[in-house]
């Protein structure tokens, strides 16, 4: 399976980070190896001091796929599901000074979290699903996909172009307003429209 990632999806990130708004939507990859075992807690790496939260809406991909037309991206997944991209935004920040790509900040051991799936049926429109992070019991992103710069389907139409899709790859959709630096002891818990989609301990 591939991790394929949508970056800058959501206008006030975008501006809470200072960044430019793209004209397309912004793609990288995680390996495998960036998927935090079920049950383990989200170990801060050694080679960064500031770690930052990203929840985001996920789809998982049910049949392979390539060149996908908009129309018919609906037909590739089942489920939604809710996760975290962790970012290494020290290590990000000087990557992106000097124009190198993201990988060490984004796609290290343990950053990716994926929670639980649901399926798609249970929300009425998928352009319009409330999710939220709670750090120590306390709302610190909210989100909503009408937001997003480019949609669940859009978003699949586009990456198609370039990589295959896959049964069992994930797609990260972006992340909304609200991003901040995890600690020591935080409790992360995600919410998909109410429904709790995972539990994380920071170490």
């Amino acid at each position: 399976m591939k991790i394929i990632c949508i970056g800058r999806n959501y206008v006030q990130h975008i501006e809470e980070l200072k960044n430019e708004r793209p004209d397309a939507p912004v793609v990288f990859l995680k390996p495998d190896s960036s998927i935090l075992l079920k049950q383990h807690p989200f170990v801060i790496p050694e080679f960064t001091k500031e770690v930052h939260h990203e929840v985001e809406v996920l789809v998982k991909i049910t049949k392979v796929g390539k060149y996908i037309e908009q129309k018919f991206a609906h037909s590739y997944y089942d489920e939604i599901g809710l996760g975290i991209d962790f970012t290494a935004r020290d290590v990000q920040d000087e990557l992106k000074k000097k124009g190198l790509p993201w990988e060490k900040a984004k796609a290290f051991d343990g950053s990716a979290v994926i929670g639980e799936f649901y399926p798609k049926s249970d929300f009425g429109s998928l352009e319009n699903i409330n999710f939220e992070l709670r750090s120590n019991a306390k709302v610190v992103q909210q989100g909503n996909t009408s937001h997003m710069l480019w949609s669940i389907d859009a978003i699949i139409a586009y990456v198609s172009q370039y990589f295959t899709l896959k049964k069992g790859d994930v797609i990260f959709t972006g992340t909304p307003a609200g991003v901040a630096k995890v600690n020591p002891n935080d409790i992360l818990e995600g919410f998909l429209e109410g429904k709790k989609a995972f539990r994380i301990q920071v170490k």
